[in-house]
């Protein structure tokens, strides 16, 4: 970054409309703010919601700019993305930011000429290990070249938790100079309220990754009423059909912080969880936290939650019941979690963020354009 007094810093930031990643941006933004940092935020997948264009106004120093492009795990998205970096560029020119961060792989390669980091926060390659236990088919060869090109022309890496980053090397390569920095929630947004006999999942119902059709097969054998909240259709189209649980529907960070503040369970049996926001914001919430035995969750919840296999329902309904039947057990669970979830402050992730930038820019700037026009090249 700058480094000149009275200099203003500025960065260019990507992110997407569709879940957890622009949650994480915004929360970082937020964060960056109280450092001077002024951000363009470009945001693509789908036209912002009402609410996240107030979240994105409420957020000092904070430029909103949006574009509904395909993201590059969509179905058939290469000319989207093609666009997609035409007004990146344009961007860029306009806000002349210091550092690029990215919330996205393929965009890495353009021809930025200031440094760039990459943040991976999930991956089609880890997410069919993980959820299929197979390789990504055939068809997925494009986006896993145009990713392993993006990462390799990035002069940062950056995962959520040690396990993403381990699964990014397993499937593009060792990853010099990458580093973990985990995401965070602020916890006054998300307070305890009284406790209800109420478990309570969140995120993409048709995200197969999730393994929220799991939770909704065992509601019928549970004492207590389950409710999901969350995006049941795919963004093209499609989705499971849950019963025995109540849908919510995509609720806004308030009307989700108040489910969570009455319920006494948080249950989220993922295959698939690169760090797990929701799991963050229900355990600040003072929930019990029941969660897919994982490489990830348990790096990031250690003792500090259940784990059930993904693939047992019959372990994942005795998990819930055995909370649910034991009271003083539930309590000392949520307050570990919430004592953990304490670790994931916006401040130390912005101060881990800043820092890194800072190593960035003071790199060397003919390394930084060397770094980026070899993986240009090398992709077109």
């Amino acid at each position: 970054m700058r480094h000149q007094t009275g200099q203003t810093e500025r960065v260019l930031m990507t992110t997407d409309t569709l879940g957890g990643v622009w949650t994480y941006a915004l929360e970082l933004c937020r964060a960056l703010a109280q450092h001077g940092v002024t951000v363009t935020l470009a945001a693509m997948g789908g036209e912002p919601s009402p609410a996240q264009r107030a979240q994105a106004n409420a957020v000092a120093g904070l430029r909103l700019e949006a574009r509904p492009y395909k993201l590059e795990w969509m179905t058939d998205p290469w000319d989207d993305v093609a666009r997609a970096g035409d007004w990146l560029l344009e961007l860029a020119a306009a806000a002349q930011p210091d550092l690029v961060h990215l919330n996205d792989y393929v965009h890495a390669n353009l021809d930025w000429q200031r440094p760039v980091l990459v943040v991976g926060h999930s991956c089609v390659c880890t997410w069919f290990e993980a959820v299929r236990r197979e390789s990504a088919p055939a068809e997925w060869s494009r986006y896993r070249d145009r990713v392993g090109a993006g990462l390799g022309a990035a002069n940062g890496v950056v995962a959520p938790t040690h396990a993403m980053l381990r699964g990014l090397e397993r499937h593009h390569g060792r990853l010099p100079g990458a580093q973990v920095i985990a995401n965070a929630r602020r916890a006054r947004d998300w307070p305890a309220g009284a406790k209800a006999p109420y478990v309570l999942a969140a995120g993409r119902i048709w995200d197969e990754a999730k393994n929220l059709a799991a939770l909704a097969r065992v509601a019928p054998r549970l004492a207590w009423p389950v409710g999901i909240a969350g995006q049941a259709r795919h963004p093209e189209g499609g989705g499971p059909l849950l019963e025995q649980v109540e849908l919510l529907g995509c609720l806004t960070p308030p009307q989700l912080a108040a489910q969570m503040a009455r319920a006494s369970i948080y249950a989220l049996p993922a295959r698939y969880e690169p760090f797990g926001l929701t799991a963050l914001e229900a355990a600040l919430a003072g929930c019990a936290l029941v969660l897919g035995d994982i490489e990830s969750l348990r790096e990031v919840w250690g003792d500090a939650a259940t784990f059930v296999d993904c693939d047992d329902d019959d372990a994942l309904a005795a998990a819930i019941t055995a909370l649910i039947d034991a009271p003083p057990r539930r309590a000392d669970l949520a307050q570990r979690a919430r004592r953990r979830a304490r670790r994931y402050g916006p401040s130390a992730m912005a101060d881990r963020y800043l820092d890194r930038y800072r190593q960035l820019c003071d790199a060397p700037a003919r390394t930084q354009t060397q770094t980026q026009t070899q993986a240009h090249r090398s992709v077109t």
